[in-house]
């Protein structure tokens, strides 16, 4: 393996960054730097997904004072033709060189991935501190999968079961070929937990990114520095035990190995069977602690709050108190280790 850290290239420190639309307005912009965010990362689907639109982009926000850390497409993330040897295949994955491509041509230096066969899963809303709405999932009512406006249900998504060394053969020819892309391209590529993790749903195991052990072996199988994590806190605390490892101790391993490029910071009530998505100082996980232990091992990437409870009707008061605390996070962190 190369030695280089693509991160080198990002300046230093923990970014707290928000998660915006690729068309934003102008009070979409002045939201963003009034809440002392200098870095967004954007997705956009396959129509928009190349290299004109991505610059289009980048004049939009960096004339705003804002630069695009990394810039996601739906149409070739969760992708059951990739995951399941489908017959589109290898059609998918050439789209994906060429997004890869693309956004190494446009100065973007990030993307994540997801490898979950029949989408995210999630049950019925329910209610948080305060009676805030917030996405749960409880394994003895999942009835289906979602992504890209399909839908996967039980009791076999796609018609039979499939074993585990398929998934990790077509995950292994699958990043092969991207890998090689993303290291000329200068792209990192922060593949994301299973959502939720380390259960088999409708036929289809999630095998592979839903355990510490199952990353580990899968980054060694990438055998790349632009190969990492998108770590999903909340994801590894919705596996719970399930994970081999805990979240700190999964941030040491890696972080302490340059294979962290994007956190999504975000809480649980409890973990698997049924767990509710809540704000972050109101979970199972102290979220200084991860704030503490990104910290200790120079994590230089972003920070994203993700899954927001609803707040007062309007989307912008949750993330406005989600980024309000974790730059306090980060403060204390910087302030405390620094000490």
């Amino acid at each position: 393996m190369a030695n280089n850290n693509p991160l080198d290239n990002i300046a230093p420190g923990m970014k707290v960054t928000a998660q915006m639309s690729p068309e934003p307005s102008e009070a979409d912009l002045q939201f963003a730097k009034q809440m002392d965010v200098d870095y967004v990362v954007l997705w956009t689907n396959g129509a928009n997904a190349n290299y004109d639109y991505f610059m289009s982009r980048r004049e939009i926000f960096e004339n705003a004072g804002l630069k695009i850390y990394g810039f996601g497409n739906s149409d070739v993330h969760n992708q059951d033709g990739i995951v399941l040897n489908l017959e589109n295949r290898d059609a998918k994955v050439e789209q994906y060189k060429q997004y890869i491509r693309d956004l190494g041509r446009a100065g973007i230096p990030y993307t994540t991935y997801a490898h979950m066969g029949n989408g995210i899963w999630s049950t019925e809303r329910e209610t948080t501190r305060g009676g805030a709405s917030a996405r749960a999932f409880n394994l003895k009512t999942a009835t289906e999968g979602h992504w890209g406006g399909n839908k996967y249900p039980m009791p076999l998504s796609h018609g039979r079961e499939y074993s585990e060394e398929e998934i990790w053969d077509n995950y292994t020819y699958f990043i092969k070929q991207a890998a090689p892309v993303a290291e000329e391209a200068g792209v990192m590529i922060g593949i994301h937990p299973d959502d939720p993790p380390a259960v088999d749903l409708a036929g289809i195991p999630r095998c592979i990114f839903s355990s510490f052990d199952g990353y580990k072996r899968a980054l060694e199988i990438a055998d790349s520095p632009n190969v990492g994590m998108c770590f999903c806190v909340g994801c590894w605390l919705e596996g719970g035990d399930l994970m081999g490892k805990d979240v700190i101790e999964s941030i040491r391993y890696f972080g302490e190995r340059n294979k962290i490029f994007k956190v999504h910071f975000r809480n649980v009530d409890q973990p698997l069977p049924h767990f509710v998505e809540t704000f972050v100082d109101n979970g199972y996980q102290d979220m200084y602690h991860v704030a503490k232990a990104l910290r200790e091992v120079d994590f230089n990437g972003v920070m994203i709050p993700d899954h927001i409870p609803s707040m007062a009707g309007d989307h912008r008061v949750g993330t406005a108190y989600t980024i309000a605390y974790m730059n306090a996070l980060v403060k204390r962190a910087n302030e405390e280790t620094a000490a």
